[in-house]
């Protein structure tokens, strides 16, 4: 996604991977862990975006919790060390975070500045706690990278809304079969960003000089499950959706290989630095965003198909 936007702009785009394909922007092969000679890639580049990290998508096993984390922490680390050692090291470094860093949220909403960050969650949510771990062994990570002459964002995003695939596509197929309604009381919130603007954050983060630190990427309008689900069932054209309880949730998820806690944990995150710098959303709300990516134009059957780049070095 990041990939092909920076190409269409004229950009020279390098991706770092562990499996090349052929694509119009040149690729190096890396293994997400080791100094090899692509880090001869980083010397002289003007950017490097890291998005690196297995996804969470699974069940929590021993083996996946180890892939999850050091796919992550890792990377981050490899990438510090090549900026560290480049003769012209790039002027800044964007590395993936999580909103999920921040508390279960349901009395308000979480910014950079006051936000609170979870771990301390006790009763059902208490099993999220390897979650932040993560989430704060990856920022750690970036942040203890020495870069003087890099700066450096973190960038805590919310789930990114890509038409037709990951995340969006499982749940539009749940509502175009009749399944699409709240999960568990339905009141937990939902953190998102439209890809368009996911591109324009980063875009907006390379261009301006004066943000560094901790930046929320994600919509400044967070939408509880019940209603973030019935805009779902509008685009699709579907009236109704019956409510899924939390038990058949957690049973569910176990059938489906992956975890409960990624639709029942209340994400509330706030784009606070982005908004105050002056960043403009162009799909600021959740109905609307939901009724572009299911139907936009020239999609195939409702759909458009896209793919999120590991890691990207402009």
């Amino acid at each position: 996604m990041l990939a092909k936007y920076f190409h269409r702009q004229g950009d020279q785009v390098t991706v770092l991977s562990r499996r090349p394909q052929a694509t119009a922007w040149r690729t190096v092969v890396w293994n997400g862990r080791d100094l090899g000679a692509w880090e001869r890639e980083i010397d002289g580049a003007d950017v490097v975006i890291n998005l690196t990290g297995r996804s969470v998508d699974c069940r929590y096993t021993k083996a996946n919790r180890r892939e999850i984390l050091h796919s992550r922490v890792d990377a981050t680390q490899v990438v510090g060390r090549a900026i560290q050692a480049a003769r012209r090291p790039p002027r800044v470094w964007l590395n993936a975070s999580t909103a999920t860093i921040y508390r279960h949220a349901m009395d308000r909403e979480m910014d950079e500045a006051t936000g609170e960050l979870g771990g301390r969650e006790g009763g059902g949510m208490a099993t999220w706690k390897f979650s932040i771990e993560v989430a704060m062994a990856w920022e750690k990570a970036f942040f203890e990278a020495e870069t003087p002459g890099t700066r450096k964002v973190a960038m805590r995003s919310a789930m990114i809304a890509i038409a037709g695939t990951s995340w969006l596509g499982k749940l539009t197929r749940l509502a175009r079969c009749g399944l699409g309604g709240a999960a568990g009381t339905g009141t937990q919130y939902m953190s998102w960003i439209h890809e368009t603007d996911f591109i324009r954050a980063v875009e907006f983060l390379i261009a301006r000089e004066d943000l560094e630190g901790a930046v929320n990427v994600s919509s400044p309008n967070p939408m509880p499950n019940a209603p973030f689900m019935r805009a779902i069932r509008d685009a699709c054209g579907v009236r109704f959706g019956p409510s899924v309880p939390e038990w058949a949730l957690r049973v569910g998820s176990i059938l489906l290989g992956t975890e409960a806690e990624l639709i029942l944990k209340s994400r509330r995150v706030v784009p606070r630095r982005l908004s105050e710098a002056g960043f403009e959303f162009r799909f600021p709300t959740w109905p609307e965003a939901a009724r572009e990516l299911l139907w936009r134009p020239g999609a195939h059957g409702g759909f458009a198909a896209t793919t999120i780049t590991p890691a990207v070095h402009l």
